[in-house]
C-alpha cells in the first residue's frame, strides 16, 4: 500500500477524469491525499480518498469559472503574473500541510502550475493527467493573439517568471520550464492521456511517457433525480453547453426557436444559466445538471460544446451529435471529431435553427457517421481504461522499487 500525493486544479473539466482513477487505485489498496478547492470536496471524497483544501488561493483559478484556457492572451498573462507572485505561498502552503507525511509518488493534473515543481521538491515519482491532449502548438494555432510576439516579450510576466525560477531554483533547487506556459502542461514520468491514439491529430508528439487509456468513463454516483419515464418510447435530443462557456443567451435562444413544437423531448443542461427571459417550450427538460451518462442511454441525437468529458462520453457510447465550439480545447475536439468523419461541428457565430436542424438530421441519418463514430468508440474501449491506467503506475512503481 502506497501513499500517494494528488494535487489537482479546481475545475470540473481537469477534477472530473481523475476520479474514477483515484477510486481504481483506493481500491489496489492505495491512500491518495488529494487537494482541491473546497467545492469539490463532496465528489473527491466519494472516490475513497482525503480531500485536504488549498488554504492560499491561486489569482488564476479565483474566478469561478477561470482557466488558462478561457482567457485572452494579455487577460491570461496578467492572471499568470499575479498568480507568480503568490508561488511561494502556494507551494508552502501544501508542503506545510503534509509535513508530517511521507508520501510514495506524487499525481498532477496537467494544469497545476507547480505539478512539476512538487515532484521536484519531493523527490517523487510524478504521474501526470492530460484532460486536454490538443498540444500546446494546436491550442495556440487556435488563438490568433498568440502571434503578438511584441505583447509576449513585453508582458511583465516574462520578468515575474524568471525571478520566481531563480528563487526556486536557489530555495529548492528545482528547474521551471521555459516560459510561463510550459506551468500548464507539467509532464510526469508518465503520463495519463484520456483518449486513444486514434483520435488524436499528431501522435507523434506524444513519446513513451504517454499512455492512452481512453476517455474517464467513471460512475460518478450521481444524484439520478430525474423524470426519465418523459423519456420512454421518445426521440431525445440532449443539449449542454457544460459549464465554462454556457452563458450566451443567443444560443438558448436558438435552441428553443429550433426544436420547439417537434415530436421530441429535449434534455438541455443550463448550468447556473439564468433564462428567465424565455418561455421554455413544453417539449423541453431543463435543468441546472443532469445526471449525463444516464441520459445518454436514452439519447437520440446531441448538442454538445465538444468539452473533453462530454466529447468523449457522446463518442463512447456512440450518440450522434453536432458540435458548437466555443473556446479553450472545444474547437479541437470538435474539429477533430468532425476531420474523422464523426460530427458536425458549427460555427456559433454563424448557426440559425435552419442549420442546426439540418445537421442534427444529417447526423442522424447519414449511415456514415455512426460508422465513423464506432471507429472511435472501439478505439476508446480498446484503451484499457483506468485498470490500464493502474497498471502502468504500478510498473512506475515497480521501476522506482516502490514495494509497498
Amino acid at each position: 500500500m502506497s501513499k500517494v500525493l494528488f494535487l489537482s486544479v479546481p475545475a470540473h473539466g481537469h477534477v472530473n477524469p481523475t476520479l474514477g482513477l483515484v477510486n481504481e487505485l483506493v481500491n489496489q489498496g492505495e491512500e491518495v491525499t488529494y487537494f482541491c478547492a473546497a467545492e469539490f470536496k463532496e465528489k473527491i471524497e466519494k472516490t475513497g480518498a482525503e480531500f485536504k483544501s488549498y488554504q492560499v488561493e491561486s489569482p488564476l483559478f479565483n474566478g469561478r469559472h477561470n482557466t488558462p484556457q478561457n482567457m485572452g492572451l494579455e487577460k491570461l498573462f496578467d492572471s499568470i503574473n499575479e498568480m507568480l507572485k503568490s508561488s511561494d505561498k502556494m507551494i508552502e502552503d501544501v508542503l506545510d500541510q503534509i509535513k508530517d507525511r511521507k508520501f510514495d509518488y506524487i499525481m498532477y493534473t496537467a494544469m497545476y502550475p507547480f505539478g512539476n515543481v512538487m515532484a521536484q521538491i519531493l523527490n517523487l515519482p510524478s504521474v501526470s493527467s492530460f484532460a486536454v491532449f490538443a498540444t500546446p502548438k494546436e491550442l495556440m494555432a487556435q488563438h490568433k493573439e498568440f502571434a503578438n510576439e511584441e505583447l509576449i516579450r513585453n508582458h511583465p510576466v516574462m520578468e515575474t517568471y524568471k525571478t520566481v525560477a531563480k528563487r526556486l531554483k536557489e530555495v529548492y533547487n528545482v528547474e521551471l520550464a521555459d516560459n510561463p506556459m510550459g506551468l500548464f502542461f507539467n509532464k510526469g514520468d508518465i503520463n495519463i492521456v484520456y483518449t486513444s491514439k486514434y483520435f488524436v491529430s499528431h501522435p507523434e508528439y506524444y513519446d513513451d511517457s504517454f499512455k492512452f487509456i481512453g476517455p474517464p468513463i467513471y460512475d460518478r454516483q450521481e444524484n439520478l433525480d430525474f423524470p426519465f419515464e418523459q423519456l420512454e418510447g421518445k426521440k431525445v435530443i440532449y443539449i449542454s453547453l457544460g459549464t465554462v462557456f454556457n452563458k450566451d443567451s443567443k444560443l438558448y435562444e436558438i435552441f428553443f426557436k429550433t426544436f420547439a413544437d417537434t415530436d421530441a423531448v429535449v434534455v438541455m443542461t443550463a448550468y447556473n444559466v439564468d433564462l428567465s427571459e424565455f418561455e421554455i417550450p413544453d417539449n423541453f427538460i431543463v435543468r441546472n445538471f443532469v445526471p449525463q451518462s444516464e441520459i445518454l442511454k436514452y439519447t437520440d441525437v446531441a448538442i454538445t460544446h465538444a468539452g473533453m468529458n462530454s466529447t468523449s462520453d457522446l463518442l463512447y457510447h456512440e450518440v450522434p451529435f453536432v458540435a458548437i465550439p466555443i473556446g479553450a480545447d472545444q474547437p479541437y475536439m470538435a474539429g477533430r471529431s468532425a476531420e474523422l468523419g464523426a460530427a458536425i461541428s458549427l460555427d456559433k457565430d454563424t448557426l440559425t435553427p435552419e442549420r442546426l436542424k439540418d445537421s442534427v438530421e444529417k447526423v442522424l441519418n447519414d449511415p456514415s457517421y455512426a460508422e465513423n463514430i464506432k471507429k472511435i468508440s472501439d478505439s476508446f474501449k480498446q484503451a484499457g481504461g483506468y485498470k490500464k491506467a493502474v497498471e502502468e503506475i504500478l510498473k512506475l512503481k515497480s521501476e522506482r522499487g516502490i514495494l509497498v
